[in-house]
């Protein structure tokens, strides 16, 4: 009687480790809602989004001269805006800078590719999809991705890669991969960009904030053999060349 009390027991415990052993439910990912880029919105769509992040996002074009910045300058700006929440319209990030065409100089690190957004509806080929640069200080030594934490962020988008064809992680990823420790000084135009979404919604980024260089507009890069400053114009390579 004791030994089928003491399997009836090891059977109860069983079943909940049985159960956590099962493999989770991957997240579904949102079909597209728009048939290619060209059908695709500036305010996107699919499920719930920010219809002003997106049309942030979606800039094709600046005619505005850039500013030279520090990359510590983007590392200053506020983690949080006081009285902006999601879905607000602009102003308020605005003040702040958003939408300011700037320059920055930074060793980019890696170069990720893009996934399935509202801003893009939910398109998810290469082609249709934003890429992630990584930037680091360029006064690190050492620069690495175990300083990603205080990283910031600029990005390829698939609007700008219309009238810019370079803009790909397939042309910047080998330019990375072959620069020393595997990193690449760059020097990024674009505009300056909150992203909102990021910064008050659940999913955080590694990284020191939440703005970004985003669009970008213009992207150069240091050969490893040259001397290359964030004003002067000697020696940068436009990765459009």
């Amino acid at each position: 009687m004791k030994r089928i009390m003491l399997i009836a027991l090891l059977l109860i415990l069983a079943v909940p480790a049985i159960g956590s052993a099962q493999p989770k439910k991957s997240r579904k990912k949102a079909p597209p809602c728009a048939v290619d880029l060209a059908h695709c919105p500036d305010e996107g769509c699919g499920g719930r989004f920010d219809p002003n992040l997106n049309r942030q996002k979606n800039n094709r074009t600046s005619n505005e001269a850039p500013a030279d910045r520090d990359f510590s300058f983007l590392a200053a700006l506020p983690k949080k805006v006081p009285g902006y929440k999601i879905g607000d319209t602009r102003e308020k990030l605005t003040a702040v800078g958003e939408g300011k065409m700037i320059r920055v100089m930074a060793y980019a690190l890696v170069v990720r590719p893009g996934s399935s957004e509202t801003c893009n509806c939910h398109l998810t080929s290469a082609a249709e999809t934003d890429n992630h640069i990584v930037l680091v200080s360029p006064e690190l030594k050492r620069p690495s991705l175990r300083g990603e934490a205080n990283s910031q962020t600029a990005e390829f988008t698939p609007r700008v890669r219309l009238d810019h064809p370079n803009f790909t992680r397939a042309k910047l990823k080998p330019l990375i991969d072959d620069a020393p420790r595997n990193a690449l000084l760059v020097r990024v135009t674009g505009l300056q960009m909150y992203d909102s979404e990021h910064a008050l919604g659940p999913h955080k980024l590694k990284r020191k904030n939440d703005w970004e260089i985003h669009p970008v507009f213009g992207l150069e890069y240091c050969p490893a053999d040259k001397i290359c400053t964030a004003t002067g114009q000697a020696n940068w390579v436009s990765i459009e060349q």
